[in-house]
Order: structure tokens, then sequence, then C-alpha cells
């Protein structure tokens, strides 16, 4: 194969990856979502009777709608009870006994002084419903309609507004014998517990089965859609760890007993399941050694995505009253208030519901160092600079090793010049030549590359950590710079943040070509860090890597502000390191030096 045709060859496959970057960053928009209508189940008790499971929607599911007004109309539609903590406010529907609007009140959808706080449940009838569900499946000799469902009228029996201090109940009397009751509660933070318990008043025994639902009606809008980040279902199965998507949902196999795409799977013990988002998680927690049935399941003619546990079929004697308590998670996934729970309330495993990625050896420490440094110093910015230079520290022996490699190398540049010439096409004779002179010069070309190799998953946890922190949310760092998690809104439009008016729209075509000042300096730390190594020999390779700094610099660009202050810093300590190093070597870099000579040779060239 001659050179021109490698160039090419080489060019396209460059080419076809800065594509293929490209769309795994700004992949394509999802399909709208179907209006929802009322999927109903049919399903089969532990001793293999059916039994009717409640729908998990309204029978008579009103039009979308998005506004607030209407959303307080949707409300106002059935009598609540009031949620009030210092972490959530909302309101519980008698209708279903569902808790369906839930607001978060220490977390607000922008950084607009007016800005509405995160709503994280909603109501059917809303354009994205989410909501939690608790009912009874019936058995044996009970029917549908003797247990309480979705669209049970429920009443309050005890308790005013649902607080840290003071649990609800509410009551329902099936008029044959049959007393149910549901007991709420919640902690100060994102936890809910649900003891539902039945009185059995007749003279013949009852069987059922108590069960919760996470109901999701579309795509959340604020999908992230990126490969790095799991957003659908997470879940515990015994001792394993689970995840699934919100597209592996459809293609689950379809199951006839469930009528829809579904997975069942029995749990012994020490399990849960619910929908995590990229900050927010609702998380189905029977107790910890309770056995139950976990469901994962879509249905494609309402565009309902959905998590069950269902519980074991449990008997109630005449006179008897059979309860079982179960938890809800509903909030944000701070991590302190994860770990406590998982801790202190146990929920085994709870805080591996934060998406830790595979490295997540790494990553946890790396996530609560970041958190100390961020308590320590008070600036998530300063903190994550902070952290890059901690760990630029502890990787300096390798990064050490690395750059010596390449010194010694750069110096034997003319050495292996010379053996070019004298070998020619004597590929044989230029390999033993090669190997004769590393022996000499005691040089190994593998060191240079394995402390890099090894550098490779510490450094893809540190991107993930700051990636996922619910922290780095609306964190401001400096000047214009007012949320981390946010691209940096600077650009010629606004002169680079001196001006109070904004800057394009992210995610638009303007945004990515007039970028803000901290892709700029991405850029540049890019192309200066390429300056002290060697270029390619071959012209085509050389230009194509020359201008890479730059094609990255505008995909980068619309990625959150603390990433891009993670890579600048991690650019320019890295720069630093190897330009001592270098020079410590004996080889002194010029890099300004070089860019002068190789401009004069350009002119020079030109003349």
């Amino acid at each position: 194969m001659d050179d021109q045709n490698r160039n090419l060859i080489l060019a396209t496959a460059l080419s076809f990856l800065v594509i293929l970057v490209w769309f795994l960053v700004f992949p394509p928009p999802e399909p709208p979502a179907t209006e929802p209508e009322t999927p109903a189940v049919t399903v089969l008790d532990q001793d293999g009777n059916e039994m009717a499971l409640a729908p998990p929607v309204a029978d008579d599911t009103p039009a979308m709608v998005d506004d607030a007004e209407a959303r307080a109309t949707i409300l106002a539609e059935a009598e609540r009870i009031t949620i009030e903590t210092p972490s959530v406010t909302g309101s519980i529907s008698l209708i279903g006994g569902r808790i369906d609007d839930l607001s978060l009140n220490n977390y607000f959808e922008t950084l607009d002084e007016d800005s509405p706080t995160v709503t994280l449940l909603s109501p059917v009838g809303e354009s994205e419903a989410y909501y939690a569900l608790y009912g009874w499946a019936p058995a044996g000799e009970l029917e549908f309609e003797d247990v309480p469902g979705a669209n049970t009228e429920w009443q309050l029996e005890s308790g005013t507004t649902l607080t840290p201090n003071a649990p609800v109940t509410l009551s329902w009397d099936n008029g044959s014998g049959l007393i149910f009751r549901r007991t709420i509660a919640v902690d100060d933070s994102f936890m809910f517990s649900i003891t539902q318990s039945v009185e059995n008043t007749g003279t013949d025994p009852v069987r059922m089965a108590p069960y919760g639902i996470v109901a999701r009606h579309g795509l959340p809008s604020d999908l992230q859609n990126f490969f790095i980040l799991h957003e659908g279902v997470v879940r515990k199965i015994d001792g394993t760890l689970d995840e699934l998507s919100y597209n592996d949902l459809p293609d689950l196999d379809f199951v006839q007993r469930e009528g829809t795409p579904a997975e069942v799977v029995d749990v012994t013990e020490n399990g849960w399941i619910g929908f995590t988002d990229k900050y927010w998680m609702t998380t189905l927690i029977p107790g910890a050694e309770q056995p139950f049935t976990s469901v994962t399941r879509y249905v494609p003619a309402s565009d309902i995505y959905q998590t069950e546990a269902r519980l074991p079929v449990m008997t109630a004697a005449p006179g008897e009253t059979t309860e079982i308590t179960t938890q809800l998670f509903a909030g944000a996934k701070e991590a302190e208030a994860i770990r406590t729970y998982q801790n202190e309330g146990g929920v085994q495993r709870f805080v591996d519901s934060i998406d830790w990625g595979w490295f997540y050896f790494l990553t946890k420490p790396l996530f609560w160092l970041l958190h100390w440094l961020n308590l320590a110093i008070g600036n998530m910015g300063l903190a994550i600079i902070a952290l890059t230079l901690i760990v630029k520290a502890i990787l300096l022996p390798l990064a050490f090793k690395s750059y010596v490699s390449v010194a010694k190398m750069k110096e034997l540049q003319p050495e292996m010049e010379k053996l070019k010439e004298r070998a020619g096409d004597d590929r044989q004779k230029l390999q033993q030549g090669m190997m004769e002179l590393y022996k000499k010069e005691k040089v190994n070309p593998a060191s240079g590359c394995l402390p890099i190799l090894l550098q490779i998953p510490i450094f893809f946890s540190l991107y993930k950590v700051i990636f996922v922190t619910l922290e780095l949310r609306h964190a401001p760092f400096f000047g214009w710079l007012r949320d981390l998690s946010a691209p940096d809104p600077s650009s010629i439009f606004n002169f680079y943040g001196l001006m109070p008016w904004a800057g394009p729209e992210p995610g638009t075509i303007m945004a990515l070509i007039f970028i803000g000042i901290l892709p700029l300096l991405l850029g540049i730390s890019m192309w200066l860090q390429q300056k002290l190594n060697p270029a390619p020999t071959d012209p085509t390779q050389a230009a194509i890597f020359a201008w890479l700094p730059w094609v990255f610099m505008f995909m980068l660009g619309s990625f959150a502000s603390g990433l891009l202050v993670y890579w600048i810093a991690n650019n320019v300590i890295t720069f630093t390191q190897q330009y001592l190093i270098m020079r410590s070597q004996g080889y002194k870099p010029d890099v300004f030096g070089n860019i002068l000579s190789s401009f004069q040779r350009k002119k020079t060239e030109e003349k």
C-alpha cells in the first residue's frame, strides 16, 4: 500500500471517528410521546390463581396539559392531603391514594429569582404524569371490586397534613366485611413509609396480595440520552444491581400473562426497584427481609413505563387485621441522604443507585473527595481544580516515567533516522537495528505507554464524577459562570460575559459556532499540550492531528462548564508537568519558539 492510499485511509478513519463522537454527544431527539390510555392487567398469584391487578391510571384519562393553571385544575378534581416537609411539598389524592404531586423545595428549575421548584411527581392528565400507586390484588374468591385500586375513593381517617411528625391514615370499607387502611408517614428528607392493612370483620378468611407501582407516562422531557449516564429503571435483585434504559423496555419479551413487554423476577430479600434520572429518583423499597416479585414493563398502547413491587399473597383470618409496610424514596439523589438510608435504614446497596459507572471502585472515593473539598472550599469550581491537582500529584510517579521515556525517545530520533536510511526497504533489518539501539541506550519504548494506560481509568472516573454529581447543578464558579452543570453562556454576542444579556440558546447552531471563553481556553490548552509531543512524520497525519484541538474545542464546547473546568485544569497541569520533566532530562522544549519557527518557515516556502 503506497503512502497516498495509507494517508487517505487514515484521514477517512479519523473523520469517521469525529462524526461518531459528534452523534454520541449530540444524539437525535426522541420521537414525541403519545397520549396515554388505560391498560388493564391480569396476573397470577404465587399459587397459580388468577388475580386482577388494578390498572395504574384512571379510566377517564383527561387530555394532557402543561401550564400551572391547568395543573391546579387537575389537582382540584379530587380531595387531597397536603404534604409539607423541609425537603418536599405536594399532596396525596384520595382517589386511589396516589402520591402524584411532589415538588423538591431546595431545587429550582432555573437560576431565575422567580423560578419554580423542581416538580418530581405529577398527576394523570399532565403531559409527563409520574406517580406512585398502592393497592391490593384479589386472590381466591375475591373480585377486583372487593379490594382498593387505582380509582378507589379513600376517606381521611386521621391526620390533616402529612409532615415528618404527623402521619396520615386513609380508610376504605368495601361493604363486604373488609376495612382497608393505608397509613403514610414521611421523614424530613425523601423517604415515605406506607403501611397497608386489611381488617376482616367477616366470617371467612380472605386472600390478597399488596403491591406498589411507580408509573411514568412517556419519556421525561429532560432526558439526557447520553451514553455515559444511565437513565431509566434501576433495581436491586437480591445481591445484583441491575439497570435498564428506557429504550430497553419496549424490547423486553412479551409476557402473555402481563399482556405487555415485561420482565418478571422473583426477589428473595433486600431488593428495590424504580426509575432514576440524572439527579432525581423514585424507588419502591419493600422490607429488608421481604420477598417480592419485581416487575418492569412497558405499555405500548399508552406509552407508559412502569415498575412494580408485588408482595406475596397474604391471608386475613376472620376478626384479624393483616398489615405490611414498605417504603418509597421520591426525591433528589443526594449522596449523603442515600448513604444514610443504606447504612442506617438498611436499604442495601442503595448508594449504588447513583450511576458510578464501570470504574465504581475509583469513582466513589473520587466523589467523596470532591464532596469534602467542596464543603471545605465553598466553591465547586475550585474544588474541581483542587481534585484534579490532587489526582495529578498522586499520579506524578507514573507521569514522570512516561515523560522521561518520551524525552529519551526524542533524543534517539537522529539515530532512528540514520537507521531508516541504512535499512532502506528492509524492514527486518530496521527492526533489528532498533532493538539493538534500544538495548544499547537502555530504553524501553513501552515504558512510556504503560503509565498512560494506567491513568485512563482514573481520569475517566474523574470525568464521570463531575458529570453525575448533583452538587454541580446550579453551582456557581466566578463571574458569568453561575451554573457549572450548564454550558458556558458567554459568546461574542454578549462580549464574552461583559454584557448582562444572554448568548445564543444552548443546543442551537449559533451556540455551537459562537463558543464561549471556556471552550476557547480548552482548545488552546489542548493545542499547547500537543506542541510538547513530537508531530507525526507523515504530513497528512500531522495536518489532521494539528486540527484536532480545534475540532474538539467546538465539539465539547456545549458540555457542562464544570467538565470544561476539569479538562482545562487537567491540560494545564499536564502541560506543566511534562514541560518541567522533559527539561529535567536535558530536553528543552521551546513551544513558542517552535511555533515562531514554523510560521517563519511557512513564509519562506511561500516566497
